[in-house]
């Protein structure tokens, strides 16, 4: 299996959207209700939104790719574009997204590796994220990886106010 990395493009926004709704639904929509679930899809993953996330000068998208194929991908947002004020020394990872097919061989890890390469060369101390608080799979990955449980925020899934946990890791 070979494995890249490769910076997401505006031109990429096709594929970004494909992966972005594929990858939300397979993991959340047998946890929630049909309506609320088109709501977040439609506002979260339209293409202006993307296109609009993928211009931000403080955000940046990664797509993990397997034997050529688009695995699926990484955001990341420094300073102003993090979604919590978690401070100029701080890189939030937003979405780490992997198509099931391509599940359990790594490739989060991978983009784990590549959000803590970009916080060191932005001289950041921390890198965080917001994992759903009923993801108990997720959080285990993140634990296993050296995250600590931090905080909490709300998270709006349509009209469905749900929790995650925001989960640390100290660079």
């Amino acid at each position: 299996m070979t494995t890249t990395i490769m910076k997401c493009m505006l031109e990429d926004l096709p594929t970004l959207q494909e992966i972005s709704v594929e990858t939300f639904n397979e993991t959340f929509n047998h946890q929630n209700s049909p309506d609320n679930m088109k709501a977040y899809l439609d506002r979260a993953f339209s293409s202006n939104q993307l296109q609009k996330e993928l211009s931000a000068s403080s955000s940046e998208f990664f797509f993990i790719c397997c034997d050529a194929e688009v695995a699926g991908y990484l955001k990341i947002n420094a300073n102003a574009a993090q979604s919590e004020n978690a401070g100029d020394e701080s890189l939030e990872v937003e979405r780490i997204y992997i198509r099931n097919k391509f599940q359990n061989r790594g490739l989060g890890k991978l983009l784990i590796n590549k959000a803590i390469e970009a916080a060191v060369a932005q001289n950041k101390k921390k890198i965080w994220l917001g994992v759903w608080e009923n993801n108990a799979n997720a959080i285990a990955f993140y634990k296993k990886l050296g995250f600590v449980h931090t905080g909490a925020h709300s998270f709006y899934l349509g009209e469905d106010e749900q929790i995650d946990l925001i989960m640390t890791l100290t660079l």
